[in-house]
């Protein structure tokens, strides 16, 4: 029969397929170590018998995404609540201990014993099924507009080997009508075959605005080129394919933004971050997801300071005031504030305002904008708390 203690810590080196424990005591003595399966019951199981060894137990985990999911909140639903450990810190920490062979159970070890030393990590918060939906939504549409730039770039790149003056006469990213003509036409002599009015009724027929401007743009190209390239024939099966791809996922990511937009639009304080100046449907489903529960940060400095928009300071020696970013922040909630921000200048109001001082200040157009990030994050924060819209004017005081 295993000794009852008073408090032990776990940790946990996550894996798609399996995670491994180990669990100390306040000695750094391991007192259980096990592999188990990415499954329920044997997730289950693990956690009784890690119970069972103490009243207290305190977990650590290396990874904070769908790997962990299902042990996250099955932890979740015992009452257990883990920080996480991010990867950069148990590889650091690994050199304190004794061994050189990475394995997951060393790995898990060490984990545990950071944990047991360091009181300071992230605790994960299991995601409510809005938030889930949001984060699920948000990291497919990512991995779309991902796939997007890598095609856009690799069609640039084939057109400018057959077609330079075409390549340089669009913008690929986002003229849709530019991407259209690459489907018909993709050389110099099939553009001077079609002419320009035919070309603009068989671009009209596609639904292309400004037909006759890309026809006419289009003919100035094919002008201004009457040699054939080694390979044309290839490329410009390439090129057509490529258009066709990136105008298909341009429609997959509108379908996309529609179904996060009314996700999104259901969470209950939808209406006020989308009313902050920046912040679309998009954006506010990514801050949904990278800040979670609002109420878990004390307050506007708490929110910053995981945005990364806190520098913090690095002296050594005589140097003193030597601020920089921290090391330890959320990139995608930082990414959330920044876009915003640069967004929010485009228009009239206190944002560009705030912007046009800083440049005033001496500072140029990326630190301007951070600038004006942090005071973004106060904004958003003070409008949550207070569960009231953004308006330009300052809210009026109530009488006492």
């Amino acid at each position: 029969m295993n000794q009852q203690r008073d408090r032990l810590w776990a940790g946990i080196d996550a894996g798609k397929g399996h995670h491994w424990a180990a669990v100390v005591d306040q000695t750094g003595a391991t007192v259980w170590s096990k592999k188990i399966d990415n499954d329920e019951a044997a997730i289950l199981t693990a956690i009784g018998e890690i119970l069972d060894l103490a009243d207290d137990v305190s977990w650590a985990v290396d990874i904070s995404g769908t790997a962990s999911a299902l042990l996250l909140a099955l932890l979740a639903a015992h009452g257990q609540e883990a920080v996480y450990v991010p990867g950069r810190t148990v590889n650091r920490m690994s050199g304190a201990y004794r061994g050189e062979a990475k394995t997951d159970a060393r790995d898990a070890y060490v984990i545990a014993e950071t944990a047991r030393h360091r009181r300071d990590f992230t605790a994960i918060a299991v995601p409510a099924q809005l938030a889930a939906e949001l984060a699920l939504l948000t990291a497919h549409r990512s991995d779309l507009v991902a796939d997007r730039v890598r095609r856009v770039n690799r069609l640039r790149d084939v057109l400018t080997g057959i077609f330079p003056a075409l390549e340089r006469a669009f913008d690929y990213s986002s003229q849709k009508g530019a991407l259209v003509l690459l489907t018909g036409c993709q050389t110099p002599a099939a553009i001077r075959r079609r002419g320009r009015a035919r070309l603009t009724t068989w671009l009209t027929r596609r639904s292309v605005r400004g037909a006759d401007a890309v026809a006419a743009t289009a003919l100035e190209a094919a002008e201004a080129q009457h040699t054939s390239l080694p390979g044309e024939d290839v490329a410009a099966q390439i090129v057509a394919d490529l258009a066709v791809q990136i105008l298909s996922l341009d429609d997959r990511i509108k379908r996309l933004d529609k179904q996060i937009s009314e996700a999104f639009r259901t969470h209950p304080q939808a209406e006020i971050i989308e009313s902050v100046p920046g912040m679309g449907p998009i954006l506010g489903a990514e801050f949904v997801v990278a800040a979670g529960d609002i109420t878990s940060f004390a307050d506007a400095g708490n929110l910053a300071s995981a945005a990364g928009l806190v520098p913090v300071p690095r002296d050594s020696g005589r140097r003193t005031g030597n601020l920089h970013r921290p090391k330890r922040y959320s990139r995608r909630l930082r990414r959330v504030f920044y876009l915003s921000a640069q967004t929010s200048i485009i228009r009239e109001g206190p944002n560009r305002d705030f912007y046009l001082k800083k440049r005033g200040e001496g500072l140029k157009h990326v630190q301007a904008i951070i600038a004006l990030a942090r005071r973004r994050v106060d904004v958003m924060w003070a409008l949550l708390r207070d569960n009231r819209v953004f308006t330009s004017a300052p809210p009026v005081a109530q009488a006492a």
